[in-house]
């Protein structure tokens, strides 16, 4: 069949093609029965108008609000930033613009204080990576209240519903962790560490949070007699990481195997470097540079990754779907779970 035009429906429906205009695009002044017999046409052709060129003409404005933790340049959220502005780039013909800002991941009280300044701006639309859930829900609700989708980055709030998610099930990325640190460590293994950075009790990611439960799921169903130790790197002191390793080295000179969930893998992998320590096997995430190079100097043993430039990416595109193109878009997309090793990683670059 060829494309049906607005003058084709009117005619069908002997309705003015005005008519036809309003009743596509939810506006008043048509009668309930020309309505009726507009929508009937419609439902018998399958129409689809479109959208794109719609869009286009309306030469309407859409700002989307971006906030993301806090990070140093090269780091885990520099690539996600780098997806929101290549989107921000290939949709520039809706006439988009997206305005990052940032919070302190462990300062709850940053959230809402960033997240208020987006409630006053009142975007089209928000992309956020959510804090833990009783800061999130005052953010939620008041663009809930004002009718503006958001959609989770990173980490996702099930009892929260955001109009779309995108990141790793953290639950079975913990799970695929333990498995891969036990194949290294051997099924007899008797010790494995977990290192933290923490700041005043405060992890600063629900996503780490939920791979160390999914992590200590597994252990505790399948090495339930291997003992799990632990080091809390202070956050925002970097200075004392090597005192702390040396004094955890020291009081487990048995232990050979190690993770840890957050994106600086690096921390470890660099201090195993300096100490000549080669017969320790690490498991990080994420492809930070310096993350790489430990991976590529054989500090970090496996590397998990989970494409963050194509998160920010998706991110923005599904906003512009759905304000722009009114279409429907999925509501969790999980992000591969991608091993990788000193092996495979330029070929996972070079993809």
């Amino acid at each position: 069949m060829s494309r049906i035009r607005i003058k084709d429906i009117a005619q069908m429906a002997d309705v003015s093609v005005g008519t036809v205009d309003r009743v596509l695009h939810g506006r008043s002044g048509v009668s309930e029965s020309s309505r009726k017999r507009v929508e009937e046409i419609l439902k018998q052709l399958d129409y689809q108008p479109n959208m794109y060129a719609s869009a286009l003409a309306t030469n309407k404005n859409y700002t989307y609000a971006c906030l993301l933790p806090q990070h140093e340049a090269s780091e885990y959220w520099t690539a996600v930033e780098a997806g929101i502005r290549e989107a921000t780039a290939t949709y520039s013909d809706f006439n988009i613009q997206a305005h990052l800002s940032h919070y302190d991941p462990y300062d709850y009280h940053s959230f809402e204080q960033a997240s208020q300044q987006i409630v006053d701006m009142q975007p089209d639309g928000v992309l956020f990576a959510p804090t833990v859930p009783q800061y999130t829900q005052p953010f939620t609700d008041a663009l809930n209240h004002l009718n503006i989708p958001y959609i989770y980055i990173d980490s996702n709030i099930k009892e929260q519903p955001a109009l779309s998610f995108f990141g790793q099930n953290s639950h079975q990325s913990g799970h695929f962790a333990a498995r891969m640190l036990m194949l290294l460590a051997g099924k007899d293994a008797q010790e494995i560490a977990i290192f933290r950075k923490i700041n005043e009790g405060i992890v600063g990611s629900n996503q780490q949070e939920r791979r160390e439960i999914g992590f200590r799921e597994y252990m505790k169903q399948n090495h339930p007699a291997c003992h799990i130790w632990e080091l809390n790197l202070h956050a925002k002191r970097d200075s004392e990481d090597t005192q702390m390793l040396d004094d955890f080295f020291a009081a487990h000179p048995t232990l050979k195997n190690g993770i840890t969930f957050n994106s600086k893998a690096y921390i470890i992998g660099e201090y195993l470097q300096k100490k000549q320590l080669t017969d320790f096997n690490l498991v990080g995430y994420d492809l930070l540079q310096r993350n790489v190079e430990c991976l590529k100097q054989g500090s970090i043993f496996f590397l998990i990754a989970q494409q963050p430039t194509l998160q920010g990416f998706n991110g923005i595109k599904y906003l512009c779907d759905h304000l722009i193109l009114k279409k429907e878009v999925p509501h969790v997309n999980f992000m591969p779970i991608d091993l990788l090793t000193k092996e495979n990683i330029d070929f996972y670059y070079n993809r």
